[in-house]
């Protein structure tokens, strides 16, 4: 098995693994549980929490003193064993503590695969750039894949699901212990605690222009986590004025054109990053999240329905343009010593910072436009797609352009 089809295989089950799970979840705990949009965002919210320091962790682990591809192996490892616990709770606070544990696993594995990837491309000589992509591409397939299967064994609103998830990332955790032995980079610095924690990759916040990299990143975090928690939900809302159609009957395969996009997207990093630059491609996202909430807005499984098509079409751009592009830009802007520090910084901020805000913030927004049982859906979203053209708007305003930079020129 080459190289590439290797790390093929472990984006593929990386993602498969979360895809099974992440945007169905949040209709089974709200739809069959009964958790509020409160409680929903607060188990969703674990992920932030646990990647608010894992990440980083972890990442010094691997840069210091084990082996990545074995640290990544039993990650995964423990990470199904939460899931099977949970798939057997409906108390709130046992379920919390539960995806808290799945959380504290898992979360580091988004960091540790690119570095991962990064570290074994870079062995082969060859170019990260061209020849990441390609390969993380499969990541969103799996998560499609994993999805389509949810959705079709009927499973978008049962347990089942998380025993999906939790087989994949058995699988995945035995196959790590297969790839390329990826050592830690050798160091004589002496270690301190900031460096124990992860927290040296820091530094980076020196850099005025990558401190505003990161902290926007954060914020377009933010908006990922309103989607994974409440996209399924607000369609199975429908079930009652659209029973027989297709939104209703098949919330996951609609949701997975979101994905679907993705892996158009994810193909032309390449060209828009190397063409225009970070900072454009940064601003082309946050006016595409805006647009996806903006069409959320306005649709519905009837005459709303192309408003529902666009708003899945134009994730991928949303995506992909400031997850896939900054995961990129982080790792030709830093040092290799502090690589997987780096990476990790970055998943802290996305998936740790950003996540509990979008988690907390975005169930608070969903509470004060319910009354009863009722949630008046169009005020929820357009209130989302406001806070991402916010962001659209001042991000141009303070990022400037680096003409000395790796990345675009600017």
């Amino acid at each position: 098995m080459t190289t590439r089809l290797r790390l093929t295989v472990v984006s593929f089950l990386e993602f498969f693994a979360w895809g099974s799970w992440l945007i169905s979840f949040g209709g089974y705990l709200i739809v069959v549980l009964g958790f509020t949009g409160g409680e929903t965002g607060k188990i969703y919210g674990t992920q932030g929490v646990a990647a608010l320091f894992m990440p980083a962790l972890l990442g010094t682990v691997a840069d210091r003193w084990a082996n990545l591809e074995r640290l990544f192996g039993v990650c995964h490892l423990l990470a199904a064993a939460a899931l099977i616990w949970a798939s057997t709770i409906s108390d709130f606070q046992m379920m919390y503590w539960a995806m808290l544990l799945n959380a504290l696993a898992f979360m580091p594995t988004l960091a540790l695969s690119n570095s991962l990837s990064y570290t074994i491309l870079e062995k082969d000589g060859l170019d990260i750039v061209k020849a990441f992509p390609p390969i993380r591409v499969w990541g969103t397939i799996g998560f499609i894949l994993a999805m389509w299967l949810v959705d079709l064994s009927g499973w978008s609103l049962s347990p089942n699901m998380l025993f999906i998830s939790a087989g994949a990332s058995i699988v995945l955790g035995l196959f790590s212990f297969t790839l390329p032995k990826c050592p830690p980079v050798q160091t004589d610095t002496k270690l301190n605690w900031t460096s124990a924690l992860g927290l040296d990759a820091l530094v980076l916040f020196k850099n005025r222009r990558m401190a505003i990299f990161f902290v926007f990143s954060m914020l377009l975090g933010a908006a990922l986590q309103i989607t994974n928690i409440f996209g399924e939900a607000f369609l199975h809302n429908f079930t009652e004025t659209f029973p027989d159609s297709f939104a209703v009957k098949h919330p996951g395969l609609l949701m997975s054109i979101s994905q679907i996009s993705e892996t158009v997207f994810i193909l032309t990093i390449p060209f828009f990053v190397q063409r225009y630059g970070i900072k454009v491609v940064m601003l082309m996202s946050m006016f595409a999240w805006a647009l996806r909430f903006g069409s959320f807005a306005l649709g519905n499984p009837a005459g709303g329905f192309p408003f529902l098509i666009f708003s899945m079409i134009i994730y991928g751009m949303a995506f992909d343009f400031f997850n896939i592009s900054g995961s990129l830009f982080i790792r030709m802007e830093s040092d290799k010593s502090i690589m997987s520090r780096a990476q990790g910084l970055f998943t802290v901020l996305i998936n740790g910072l950003g996540s509990l805000i979008g988690a907390v913030l975005s169930g608070w927004v969903v509470d004060t436009f319910t009354v009863g049982n009722t949630r008046d859906w169009p005020s929820i979203w357009f209130t989302f797609a406001a806070y991402a053209l916010t962001l659209g708007i001042v991000f141009p305003m303070v990022f400037r352009k680096k003409p000395e930079s790796i990345v675009g020129g600017q």
